[in-house]
């Protein structure tokens, strides 16, 4: 059997125009998975009534992929699964067009489709990309609602973005986490 690493797909697309769900999909298919379940994020038409003419989304990409790396092993250590595809768009997203795909096999449905829907809250809450949606009438960068919701938890068990715990020294006027990296 392939190491979890090698079932893993995971990758951030800069200034492309579409995702190709079929590539995705053949990824995780397979004969022993009985299973797919996925998840497409597409930009809407509206938003609390304003007119939506596309969505702009930025990343810090090493950041964002060892993020989902992590979310992808979180999801390996609660269900059965077979194989995991994400990707991610950066750059102008129009309407009805896919901005976030995630693909999921596993043996059993349930698995699948729970630990499909785990994923796709974490990258939500915890993967450092930035979405700004653009209206007829103006612009604003959003927070996501599993970002908020997620902000006190981290700020109370010092918990890094990728849900890693962080050692925190303090010095001078600057804090130096375990990789000593400053923060």
């Amino acid at each position: 059997m392939a190491a979890e690493n090698d079932k893993n797909l995971i990758e951030i697309l800069e200034n492309l125009n579409a995702i190709d769900i079929a590539k995705y999909m053949n990824y995780v298919s397979t004969p022993q998975a009985g299973a797919i379940a996925t998840f497409s994020g597409t930009t809407r038409d509206t938003f609390e009534g304003k007119t939506v003419t596309e969505l702009r989304y930025e990343a810090y990409v090493p950041m964002a992929i060892r993020c989902i790396k992590f979310v992808c092993s979180s999801a390996r250590a609660s269900w059965n699964l077979h194989s995991i595809a994400v990707v991610h768009r950066l750059g102008t997203v129009p309407v009805g067009e896919t901005s976030v795909f995630i693909a999921v096999s596993s043996v059993h449905r349930a698995d699948a489709l729970e630990a499909c829907r785990f994923m796709i809250d974490e990258i939500k809450a915890t993967v450092p990309i930035w979405k700004k949606e653009v209206y007829s009438n103006g612009e604003v960068w959003k927070e996501n609602t599993e970002f908020l919701e997620r902000r006190s938890e981290l700020s109370d068990n010092k918990v890094g973005c990728c849900g890693k715990k962080v050692e925190t020294k303090e010095r001078s006027n600057f804090r130096v986490n375990d990789e000593g990296s400053k923060n």
